[in-house]
């Protein structure tokens, strides 16, 4: 049988190659003048929207308070906002979106390090066009901000943060870097394992995450070698899309529980971080559900992530462990000591996991001591 779920997501999905082309049209009805959000180089999004009344904002890395605070100040006397970039530049849109009609600033509504009070007003309305295969942040309904005065990255999350508008082009992934290709993507992946094995799964989100794990198995290694593999890239762009609608609705895990206060620390990519610590938190994981798990069911969704991603029906769950570590390796992924982290920081750094969002919804909680040997495993 199949039990009750609730699903929601951004008013209208745009998806195809080309589809670009039609951003000035679609946008036109949310108002006459856009503040876009772009990354370090606005020069796409400047072609893409070439007559349309509009003010760029530039978010060079990824978005921290500071910026964010910038934005909404640049936003006033626009009608609606453009996230037209990685996840960074989504992820500092929503959050632009978000303050301008409300009270207070970022802190007031910032989950675990602010005060997380809802949002008093509806964010402006806000669209998202990705330029990459990995986050999914064009439907999710969070916004991850960076606070380096705390040393860790969060969330401002709320029902009402859905963009009007999420328009997907692969073509637009065509020039991303393969060391990009390989960190987004992985991303991907551990954002359609998560979901999939969450205490907070349904029927619905299963669905997208089954669908991305086989996209992903086949495109990644395409797209990491061929960058303009058009069908790969689009392939990636897809599996990235149901990665974003599934975390938006099922949770994620330890992974995302990790590259959060890892994100705090180390200058590194989310995506890069997220796949120092997916082998390492899946086989943690699974070991504890072996160990004390009363209900089977999240074994069996480990074991069937092992068969989606080796093609083996007879797989069982720990070779999704190796799966995953095998195309880590072959996608030149660094450990996190390679990218500064220190044995000394891990209690530290496991006192943060511990309490992070996502990390609520792994299969299992997980001991202190269990967070400490997967930090250990990744270093």
């Amino acid at each position: 049988m199949v039990g009750p779920f609730d699903f929601s997501t951004a008013t209208k999905i745009v998806f195809g190659l080309g589809k670009i082309q039609s951003l000035p049209s679609l946008a036109k009805p949310l108002g006459k003048r856009a503040l876009v959000v772009t990354g370090a180089n606005p020069a796409r999004a400047v072609k893409a929207l070439a007559g349309f009344a509009a003010t760029y904002f530039s978010v060079p890395g990824e978005p921290t308070l500071a910026i964010v605070r910038e934005g909404v100040k640049a936003a006033r006397g626009c009608d609606f906002l453009i996230g037209f970039g990685g996840g960074s530049a989504m992820d500092a849109a929503k959050a632009i979106a978000a303050l301008v009609p409300n009270s207070g600033e970022p802190l007031d509504y910032l989950e675990v390090i602010g005060r997380g009070r809802p949002l008093e007003h509806s964010p402006l309305p806000f669209v998202t066009v990705p330029t990459t295969a990995g986050t999914g942040a064009e439907v999710t309904r969070n916004a991850v901000l960076g606070s380096p005065e705390h040393g860790l990255k969060a969330s401002l999350r709320s029902p009402l943060l859905v963009a009007r508008l999420a328009l997907i082009d692969p073509d637009l992934t065509l020039e991303t870097p393969a060391a990009v290709t390989a960190s987004t993507g992985l991303d991907t992946l551990t954002q359609l394992i998560e979901p999939f094995v969450s205490c907070r799964a349904n029927p619905f989100t299963d669905l997208f995450c089954r669908e991305g794990l086989r996209l992903v198995v086949g495109a990644l290694p395409k797209a990491f070698r061929n960058g303009e593999d058009r069908e790969a890239r689009a392939a990636m762009a897809f599996a990235s899309l149901l990665s974003g609608l599934s975390l938006a609705n099922a949770g994620l895990g330890i992974v995302h529980g990790f590259a959060g206060p890892l994100g705090g620390l180390l200058n590194a990519p989310h995506g890069a971080l997220c796949a120092a610590v997916l082998p390492h938190g899946m086989a943690v994981s699974i070991r504890a559900l072996r160990e004390r798990a009363s209900d089977p069911e999240a074994l069996l969704k480990y074991r069937r992530v092992g068969q989606l991603l080796t093609g083996d029906s007879q797989a069982e769950a720990e070779d999704a462990v190796r799966f995953a570590s095998d195309l880590c390796r072959s996608l030149t992924v660094s450990s996190l000591g390679a990218y500064g982290l220190e044995r000394s920081q891990i209690p530290d750094l496991v006192a943060k996991v511990a309490i992070a969002s996502s990390t609520k919804a792994n299969p299992i909680p997980l001991f202190t001591e269990e967070l400490a040997e997967i930090a250990e495993r990744a270093l």
